[in-house]
């Protein structure tokens, strides 16, 4: 009896799991598992799918015109249509050059237009200081112009045009002729020391209707050029000061009012007069007849 109930325990089915029941249920309980199960295969056969599906040539050609389609039905609102250009504070000629230099056929909409490459575009122009741009209400693109205004005329070898205050150009002038209420300037680097100039040229106030111009030489300094042939030197070194002492001897001794052709003082400390071939010739008659010599 024993014997017999040893052999049914025996056969009796063992409850433990198996080798690979054990393996996948542990597997089973791993997060990173049960993740890929639940979400990484579901995605990894829709993208399968999609890209199945827009591997065909038709079918991606129309997910791109029907993109294209919605944009443009969005950005051809009339919310969003760009109709007029306006200009403000620039001249007549610097407005005309504008319209040229950006040629926009209206109406646009406003997703085509690039503002800050078509206010580098403007800015390009010598005239123009600065441009700025916005799209107001009602479908107008404002362009607000800064003119560079005109400080003196600058005469060079191959032509004549505007500076700035700060030597930047402002036109090219088919003469000197066109700009008269404008001061000149000549020589090369003239337009690196423009501020220098103004100020020779304001001080130069007594003296500004015997005055036709500056010379830069050398690209260091300046010559006032007056009438008569006369040129005043001056100094590399407080050219004003130096310009101003030579009126004050004008005012005091009328120095200017003689026959002089040059007025060194590019060296302050030794100041230098030259006389015309007029006036020369004449002290020479001069002091011959104080020696007897004259013949």
């Amino acid at each position: 009896m024993q014997q017999v109930s040893g052999d049914k325990r025996a056969r009796r089915r063992d409850p433990a799991p198996s080798r690979l029941a054990y393996r996948a249920n542990r597997l089973w309980l791993t997060p990173g598992f049960r993740f890929l199960l639940r979400a990484g295969l579901p995605a990894a056969l829709t993208f399968g799918a999609a890209a199945f599906w827009f591997a065909q040539e038709t079918n991606r050609q129309n997910v791109i015109d029907t993109i294209a389609e919605v944009r443009r039905s969005v950005e051809e609102r009339p919310e969003f249509m760009v109709k007029l250009m306006a200009i403000d504070g620039a001249s007549e000629t610097v407005a005309a050059d504008i319209r040229a230099l950006v040629p926009i056929e209206f109406p646009i909409t406003s997703f085509d237009l690039d503002l800050p490459e078509i206010q580098n575009t403007i800015e390009e122009l010598d005239a123009v200081s600065r441009a700025d741009l916005r799209i107001k209400p009602g479908g107008i693109l404002q362009i607000d112009v800064a003119e560079r205004l005109p400080a003196l005329v600058w005469r060079r070898a191959d032509g004549v045009e505007m500076l700035d205050r700060t030597g930047h150009r402002v036109a090219v002038l088919n003469a000197r002729s066109d700009r008269p209420d404008l001061p000149l300037v000549a020589g090369d680097g003239a337009q690196f020391a423009v501020a220098e100039a103004l100020d020779i040229l304001n001080a130069a106030g007594p003296i500004k209707r015997r005055l036709r111009g500056l010379v830069r030489v050398g690209e260091r300094r300046w010559d006032v050029v007056l009438d008569r042939g006369q040129r005043i030197q001056l100094p590399e070194v407080q050219p004003v000061r130096a310009l101003e002492q030579v009126i004050a001897l004008d005012r005091a001794q009328e120095l200017l009012e003689r026959d002089l052709t040059v007025v060194d003082l590019r060296n302050p400390r030794r100041p230098t007069l030259r006389m015309a071939p007029a006036a020369n010739e004449e002290i020479r008659r001069i002091r011959a007849i104080e020696f007897g010599t004259e013949d």
